[in-house]
């Protein structure tokens, strides 16, 4: 056998050898166990479970729907509200500022111009849309107020009623933050353990960090005017600071 013939020979054996390990790997392969999936624990806090209601007004005759309605306070200690008489609001005398969960009874919902004093936080537009309201827990359960909560411009309405109110009691929606944390949020106070949300509710929403690892940062609440610094760590409240202005 020449040397050509041999080589040939050679490579010849070399690729039946190749092809058989590869054959040999692939039936392996199939007969091998099926590797179960990793599974990947996905951890879903309460607080995402909750279903908030929205209802998306466009008109005023949606705002009016309200009427009747109780609602209660999302936009903790950002609201300002007015004495109201004869569908009017009476934007020269600030009564208060709405607390987180705090609850009114809904009594009308009108059209008024505001001046540049009420608009820094719902825009004045050509007028704003209020809603009229009692608080039946407050000292005055009979008194009439109005909170700006919309306005119209420009041919059209824009409202922030779902983004300022709960539609549901917030006690029932977060049942699970429990007694002691809702009776802090409702004496608003903040007690240690609290989450960012819950400190929230209790403290408002006016408020400033040079973090914005949230749950792992210090807070500094505006709290109407009394500030308080809370320290949170693995979103729970480590330590609690009234600051002096």
């Amino acid at each position: 056998m020449d040397t050509n013939k041999k080589l040939i020979l050679g490579g010849s054996l070399l690729f039946v050898v190749a092809i058989g390990v590869r054959v040999g790997m692939m039936i392996h392969e199939r007969n091998a166990p099926v590797k179960a999936p990793v599974k990947q624990e996905i951890t879903v806090q309460p607080d995402e479970l909750v279903f908030l209601k929205k209802k998306r007004q466009d008109s005023l005759p949606n705002a009016k729907e309200l009427i009747g309605s109780t609602l209660w306070v999302s936009a903790a200690g950002q609201m300002e509200y007015y004495p109201y008489a004869n569908h009017k609001a009476d934007f020269g005398k600030k009564a208060g500022i709405l607390l987180g969960a705090e609850q009114l009874l809904v009594k009308d919902a009108f059209e008024q111009a505001a001046p540049k004093s009420a608009t820094f936080r719902i825009p004045g537009g050509d007028k704003q849309v209020l809603l009229a309201f009692t608080l039946p827990k407050s000292d005055k359960p009979d008194a009439l107020y109005a909170v700006p909560v919309g306005y119209h411009e420009g041919g059209r309405y824009t409202f922030q009623i779902d983004e300022i109110f709960f539609y549901d009691d917030p006690h029932t929606l977060y049942a699970h933050w429990g007694p002691e944390v809702w009776k802090a949020i409702d004496s608003h106070t903040a007690i240690k353990g609290m989450s960012e949300h819950q400190t929230q509710m209790a403290l408002g929403q006016v408020s400033q960090s040079p973090s914005t690892d949230q749950g792992n940062r210090t807070v500094v609440y505006d709290n109407l005017g009394h500030p308080v610094s809370v320290t949170f760590e693995k979103d729970h409240a480590t330590s609690i600071e009234p600051q002096s202005k």
